[in-house]
């Protein structure tokens, strides 16, 4: 929000999930988050990742964001190999959609919008086979 932190994402966009988890509510402050995951050879950081603050659960969930603006910002996975980066900070207009409800068994009460949308749900992450045939 306030420009301190940018980053650069190169190739093609893979699909965009949502996430109703109860914490991914909590970060997002809605009724879930929606999120890209870029492979990390995919990612670069132009500018401000000094200004990045993260926080932690106990259970791994992770959180990072600006510590100018507060601002959720893109982070790295357990394993290195691929970036977490919220759909909402994208700036230019992009060509992906949403293509799965993820954590929908926990979605919070009021939220019924996504339930009749056609899109692919899931009680948790979808695994690596089931999110590569919903990608194609």
């Amino acid at each position: 929000m306030c420009g301190e932190v940018s980053f650069e994402l190169s190739g093609d966009l893979p699909p965009i999930y949502q996430c109703h988890c109860s914490l991914c509510r909590k970060v997002s402050g809605s009724s879930s988050n929606s999120a890209l995951i870029i492979k990390a050879s995919n990612f670069k950081w132009c500018s401000g990742d000094h200004q990045i603050k993260s926080f932690s659960t106990s259970s791994g969930f992770k959180s990072d964001f600006c510590c100018q603006c507060g601002s959720p910002v893109p982070n790295i996975s357990a394993t290195g190999e691929s970036y977490w980066v919220p759909a909402g900070l994208l700036s230019e207009p992009v060509d992906t959609k949403i293509s799965a409800h993820v954590y929908v068994s926990s979605h919070a009460s009021w939220d019924i919008g996504f339930i009749n949308d056609g899109i692919p749900k899931f009680d948790k992450m979808p695994t690596e086979k089931d999110w590569l045939e919903i990608s194609k």
